[in-house]
C-alpha cells in the first residue's frame, strides 16, 4: 500500500495500535475479574488497580481511535497526555503484581480472613469446596483455630471423609494462593509487556498530529 506523505500510514498504524489497546484493556479487566471471583482474592487491592488500568486503557483507546480517524487535534493531545499517565500507572501496577510473593499473599489472606464473618467464611468454603485457610504455623492457638474451622466446615469434600480421621478437604488458602498467583502472573506479564507499546502510541500520535491532512485544504497545516 502506498501512503501519501506518510499520513495514511501513520493513521492506520495509530488505529491498529489502539485496537490492540482495546483488546489488552478487555483482557486485563477479564483476567482481573476472574481473579476476584475466587472469594478472598478480593483482598488484594492490586487486582482492583489492574481493573482500573484496563478500564482507562480501554477508554483512552476509543478516544485515540476517534481522534486518529478524524485527525482531531484536541482529542489527540489529550490522548497523548492520558496515555502517558496510563503507561506510568500500568508499569507500576504490573511490577507490583510480579513482585508480590507467596508470603506477602498469605499475610493479605490472613488479614482479610480474620475480618470475615463466620457466614462469609462458610460460604467461601462451600463455593471453593475446601476447609479452613492455612495451617502452616506452629502456634498452638492458630492450630486450634484451624481445627475449629475444619470442624465447622460444611463443604462437600467432608462427605468423603473417613470416620475417625481428620477431614481430607484441601485448605482454602492453598487453593486461593494458586489461583491468585496465576492471575497475578498473567496480569503482571501482559501489563508490563504492553505498557512499553504505549510509549510508541504517544510518539506515533505526536507525529501524526503534526502532519498535514491531504483530505483538507492543502494550504492548511493541521
Amino acid at each position: 500500500m502506498v501512503c501519501g506523505g506518510g499520513f495514511a500510514c501513520s493513521r492506520n498504524a495509530l488505529c491498529a495500535l489502539n485496537v490492540v489497546y482495546v483488546l489488552v484493556g478487555l483482557l486485563l479487566i477479564g483476567v482481573a475479574a476472574w481473579g476476584k471471583s475466587f472469594g478472598i482474592v478480593f483482598s488484594i487491592h492490586i487486582i482492583g488497580g489492574v481493573i482500573a488500568v484496563g478500564f482507562f486503557l480501554l477508554l483512552i483507546a476509543i478516544v485515540g481511535l476517534i481522534g486518529a480517524i478524524n485527525h482531531h487535534q484536541v482529542m489527540l493531545f489529550f490522548y497523548m497526555v492520558i496515555l502517558g499517565l496510563v503507561f506510568l500507572f500500568q508499569l507500576g501496577v504490573s511490577c507490583s503484581c510480579l513482585a508480590l510473593n507467596a508470603s506477602r499473599e498469605e499475610s493479605l489472606f490472613h488479614a482479610a480472613w480474620d475480618m470475615l464473618s463466620n457466614e462469609t467464611r462458610k460460604e467461601i468454603e462451600v463455593n471453593l469446596n475446601c476447609c479452613g485457610l492455612l495451617n502452616n504455623t506452629n502456634d498452638p492457638a492458630a492450630i486450634r483455630t484451624f481445627q475449629m474451622e475444619y470442624n465447622d466446615c460444611t463443604a462437600m469434600c467432608k462427605d468423603n471423609t473417613t470416620k475417625g480421621h481428620m477431614p481430607s478437604c484441601p485448605k482454602c488458602g492453598e487453593k486461593m494462593l494458586k489461583h491468585s498467583d496465576e492471575a497475578l502472573k498473567i496480569l503482571g506479564g501482559v501489563g508490563l509487556f504492553f505498557s512499553f507499546t504505549e510509549i510508541l502510541g504517544v510518539l506515533l500520535a505526536m507525529r501524526y498530529r503534526n502532519q498535514k491532512d491531504p483530505r483538507a485544504n492543502p494550504s492548511a497545516f493541521l
